[in-house]
């Protein structure tokens, strides 16, 4: 009983986060830009991939909903076959420093390794300017950001939002579906749903 209530209690911690004080971009307008300093050194900018098809991915290794995409492989099963196609897949904490989830640069490596991930970059957000930018809620959020650099999806990555890692099978994933509608040069049809996920661990 009493683990059952911890693990209840460990749950609603991670739902619970700081909103963004601003509006949230809009899907149809351009991307927000940024520049982020990346885990394997150097940075990395949205400019940098003008004309290529971007992924946003939200991270917290100690979230249950981030480890759902992981222990199922089905995260980095993602990021292999579509930065195979040359789509550029940037992992981003915005984790602040003493908040669950924070990572240093070599610690954030290590966890990629671990989970075997495949990113093109990950990057690290510890102030949360960008998540608060693009008003990433949850990890995992997702978004597309298309070879115009306009956002063309944001919201979660699928359309089960449990933690159970069997749900990844029959779930409509999302992030999928708008990578693949416009590498066929077709509209996205689901530009935009409810994240879900721990509450992304901004600073106070």
């Amino acid at each position: 009983m009493l683990k059952k209530f911890f693990q209840a209690a460990f749950m609603l911690a991670c739902l619970t986060a700081a909103a963004p004080a601003h509006a949230d971009p809009l899907t149809g307008e351009a991307a927000p830009a940024f520049t982020l300093p990346a885990a394997d050194g150097g940075t990395a900018s949205l400019a940098d991939y003008k004309g290529k098809l971007v992924v946003l991915e939200w991270h917290n290794k100690g979230c249950p909903f981030v480890h759902k995409q992981y222990d199922s492989g089905n995260m980095q099963a993602l990021q292999k076959e579509y930065t195979a196609k040359d789509v550029i897949w940037l992992t981003i904490n915005s984790s602040a420093e003493g908040k669950q989830g924070y990572e240093t640069a070599a610690e954030a490596l290590a966890t990629a390794k671990d989970d075997d991930a495949a990113p093109t970059h990950v990057l690290l957000d510890a102030d949360g300017k960008v998540g608060k930018l693009y008003g990433a809620k949850t990890t995992p959020s997702m978004f597309v950001i298309d070879k115009d650099g306009k956002l063309a999806y944001a919201g979660a990555i699928d359309d089960k939002p449990s933690t159970d890692v069997d749900d990844v099978k029959t779930a409509k994933n999302y992030v999928r579906a708008a990578l693949d509608a416009l590498a066929a040069g077709k509209p996205v049809e689901t530009a935009s749903t409810k994240s879900y996920g721990c509450g992304v661990k901004y600073a106070d």
